[in-house]
């Protein structure tokens, strides 16, 4: 069942896994396996999930949605931020004074998101004879 998912050149699996980049890839190996290693934490990937099938949210929406303090969704914030899944936007917003404060997923955080973790979870419903023991019996 195993499926080869092979992008180097010829289509072959290279020794060295940084030359599954094209030559000029936009980033470096390290910095793809952050990104994967931000979204390996709970709390950060509940909030990356909500930004993707969500869309632009607040702080304070999602300090809300997820039940988390301020200062914790914060440090989560701005380590997505830091590796490139989110970014923080600010706007005016008509008859306010100050900034609006809001972070929508990256297309970077979007394909983490979709192609990863959430692809997992699908192919878990999709195959869920293989991992459903009863059904040998």
């Amino acid at each position: 069942m195993r499926r080869d998912r092979s992008r180097a050149a010829g289509g072959d699996t290279p020794d060295d896994p940084k030359d599954l980049l094209p030559a000029d890839s936009v980033l470096g190996l390290d910095e793809y396996l952050e990104m994967h290693a931000a979204v390996g934490h709970r709390t950060r990937y509940e909030i990356l999930y909500r930004l993707v099938h969500g869309g632009d949210t607040s702080p304070k929406e999602l300090e809300e949605a997820i039940d988390i303090d301020d200062s914790t969704l914060h440090y989560h914030l701005n380590e997505l931020v830091d590796v490139g899944l989110v970014e923080k936007r600010q706007r005016t917003e008509r008859g306010q004074d100050g900034l609006y404060t809001y972070y929508r997923p990256t297309l970077f955080g979007e394909i983490t998101l979709t192609d990863g973790v959430d692809e997992l979870i699908r192919g878990e419903w999709e195959f869920e004879e293989l991992y459903d023991s009863s059904a040998d019996a």
